[in-house]
């Protein structure tokens, strides 16, 4: 069990694993598009041909390389590699062997068994019997050290930031780019989590320290994906769509942008005092940030303070419930059949608490407590042409129900009675004829609050 307070992100460690590829190895990874080596965080390359010339003869001469450093990807199912230290020297074997159109190069290297340096390229490796039979063995068996590493995103990217802190050190515009502006994504989970830091900071959610390491960022791009997808996903998915430049194309991640920031401001609004319960802690906060922003992509109405304020009181106090539950089990008194869903909750927060199944379940729990407050709008938002004809053709007095102005076929509006943004249909039980001034200065007040309507209108056309 997490302590509160403190969440998964917190304590997630990176991992590394030592291995070693040979050059055949990475062949096989690039040629089958499972090594790439250009991450949204990396920078262009500097090399010139003399440090690509030197790297080769380095390989010639059997000499040990420094470790490359690869960032493990197993997205559903399937394993990929991106490069986080090591592009250069990658892009440089590739290169010189043909496997890169356009980069290849020559190199003067003793081949054994002949005489003096000879010219040596892609070209000739094909080409030349005695430079295919005496260097392709030894260059495609040459291994070299790898590092794989696995994490948070902060960390990837930090990884990255201190290994180019020495040789050709990155400079400032190159730090930036590795921390905020690799990918479209990034740059939209950075704008969104500068835009929210101070609130999430405030409840709690985040803390100073995290903000420091980019875990706002993070955890933005999370909730940008989980508002892309529709659904929920592992958190190491948003490392993954990170890494990956071009993921989701930028007008998309302008309007998952807009569907995340509305999704906060409704759990702030329907929320008010969220730092005084668990749910301000990063764990269960994504769950209801989630939830809310499924709601508003259900059509579901937000805006009713009364049922808000019931959702508020219900979270406050399945919260409770929830930290009695932790207290019990504490104390290890038994707990009572009524209070399971409390149980199962928390045992959704205690552990794997970023797997796919256990945010579902969480997910699913919080929706069977608030869901049923929220209503749906009226999937039809306007009035057909046939409940137009029929209303109009029913009403004997052709008078806006508002100002009482007489009616013609060409002027007249149907208004909703009780507002399609609260709620009311559009069906003719729920339609009254008015004139275009008055629908458009009533707003969504419902027919109960409409008074000093018709006089707003006249002072206006005076």
């Amino acid at each position: 069990m997490l302590a509160i307070g403190i969440s998964s992100m917190d304590i997630e460690k990176l991992s590394k694993q030592h291995e070693t590829k040979t050059v055949t190895d990475l062949v096989h990874l690039y040629e089958n598009k499972m090594l790439d080596l250009s991450p949204a965080f990396q920078r262009k390359s500097v090399w010139v041909l003399k440090d690509r010339q030197k790297l080769v003869d380095t390989v010639m001469r059997n000499y040990p390389l420094p470790a490359i450093f690869l960032y493990r990807n197993e997205e559903v199912g399937e394993l990929s590699y991106a490069v986080i230290d090591g592009k250069q020297r990658l892009e440089t074997l590739l290169g010189f062997l043909g496997y890169i159109r356009g980069g290849s190069f020559e190199v003067r290297v003793e081949v054994p068994g002949l005489e003096g340096t000879q010219h040596v390229s892609a070209r000739s490796l094909k080409k030349n019997k005695v430079h295919r039979e005496r260097l392709w063995p030894h260059l495609m068996g040459y291994r070299i050290p790898i590092i794989e590493v696995a994490g948070p995103l902060s960390d990837i990217i930090e990884v990255f930031v201190r290994i180019n802190s020495t040789g050709k050190p990155l400079t400032p515009q190159e730090r930036r780019k590795a921390k905020y502006s690799g990918s479209g994504l990034l740059v939209e989970a950075t704008r969104l989590a500068n835009r929210l830091a101070s609130y999430w900071q405030k409840i709690g959610v985040i803390s100073a320290q995290q903000i420091a390491r980019m875990k706002h960022v993070e955890f933005a791009a999370e909730l940008l994906l989980t508002v892309n997808t529709g659904d929920v996903i592992n958190k190491k998915a948003a490392v993954d769509k990170v890494m990956r430049a071009g993921s989701i194309t930028s007008k998309q991640l302008k309007k998952d942008g807009a569907r995340v920031l509305s999704a906060v401001n409704r759990v702030k609004r329907i929320f008010p005092e969220l730092h005084t319960t668990r749910f301000k802690q990063l764990v269960d906060y994504y769950s209801l940030a989630g939830l809310v922003a499924k709601f508003e992509r259900e059509g579901a109405i937000l805006t009713d303070k009364k049922r808000n304020r019931l959702a508020w009181d219900l979270l406050k106090a399945f919260s409770v419930e929830v930290d009695m539950m932790r207290e019990r089990q504490r104390k290890l008194l038994a707990t009572k059949p009524e209070t399971e869903v409390y149980k199962d909750y928390l045992l959704t927060v205690s552990q794997m608490t970023d797997d796919v199944s256990q945010r579902r379940r969480r997910e699913q729990i919080l929706r069977g407590l608030i869901g049923s407050l929220f209503a749906k709008k009226d999937e039809q938002r306007g009035f057909s042409a046939e409940q137009r004809r029929i209303l109009w053709n029913s009403k004997e007095e052709k008078k806006c129900t508002s100002c009482g102005d007489r009616l013609s076929w060409a002027n007249f509006t149907i208004d909703h009675v009780d507002p399609h943004s609260k709620g009311g249909r559009s069906s003719l039980d729920n339609a009254a004829l008015m004139c275009r001034g008055c629908n458009s200065a009533k707003g969504n007040k419902p027919a109960s609050k409409r008074k000093g309507v018709r006089s707003s209108v006249m002072r206006r056309a005076a």
